[in-house]
């Protein structure tokens, strides 16, 4: 009897099976790799922001929330050393963390500029009266379409509290609120944060 070898290797179909399928796993596998590297690009831009958003937060918050007083006579009421708030902007005496586990006082501006959330400031010392020293300026924020800024309280003992575009009173409104609008197509959310201040020991 004659037997019939099949011939040792594959065939050509086999081999072009093998390739289709090789091919077909390679688009997969590469498709895979930029979807994973697309999720963790835009994972890692939605972590960074919102770490960018509380820390803004937690400096507007010490900055805003612990505002020192004017010396003034025994039983007379406390004010803010300076404090001055539009809608737009707020200006204030207020002490500025060094890092260190100490502060600075300085004369603070937070404003918006071309899209930048920032804070402007001098050093604030009675014996500079009459000197203009070189300012500084931080960004917090960027990508910043609106800063609207509200304040709480009664201008006069004569006028109910409420919510005030603009703040004169030399006395903390009771409440500030900041309201960020980013600019279009950035997905950051900003809830409206509220900062209730409180007087410190008076200055000396």
């Amino acid at each position: 009897m004659v037997r019939h070898r099949r011939p040792a290797g594959f065939t050509l179909l086999e081999v072009l099976v093998v390739l289709i399928v090789l091919g077909f796993l390679m688009v997969g596998l590469n498709q895979g790799v930029r979807t994973g590297l697309r999720l963790w690009s835009a994972q890692t831009r939605q972590v960074g922001g919102t770490a960018e958003l509380d820390s803004t937060s937690r400096i507007l918050r010490t900055l805003l929330g612990g505002l020192p007083v004017a010396a003034t006579t025994p039983g007379a009421p406390l004010t803010a050393i300076s404090f001055k708030g539009t809608a737009e902007r707020v200006t204030f005496v207020g002490d500025l963390p060094t890092g260190l586990g100490t502060t600075n006082r300085a004369e603070i501006t937070l404003a918006l500029r071309a899209e930048r959330l920032i804070l402007v400031w001098t050093p604030h010392r009675h014996e500079l009266a009459g000197t203009m020293p070189a300012q500084s300026e931080t960004e917090l924020l960027h990508g910043i379409a609106r800063v609207d800024l509200a304040y709480w309280g009664a201008v006069s003992q004569e006028s109910p509290p409420g919510w005030l575009a603009q703040w004169d009173s030399s006395a903390l409104p009771q409440l500030i609120r900041v309201r960020l609008s980013f600019v279009a197509g950035d997905g950051r959310q900003w809830p409206d944060l509220l900062i209730a201040p409180y007087l410190s020991t008076p200055d000396t």
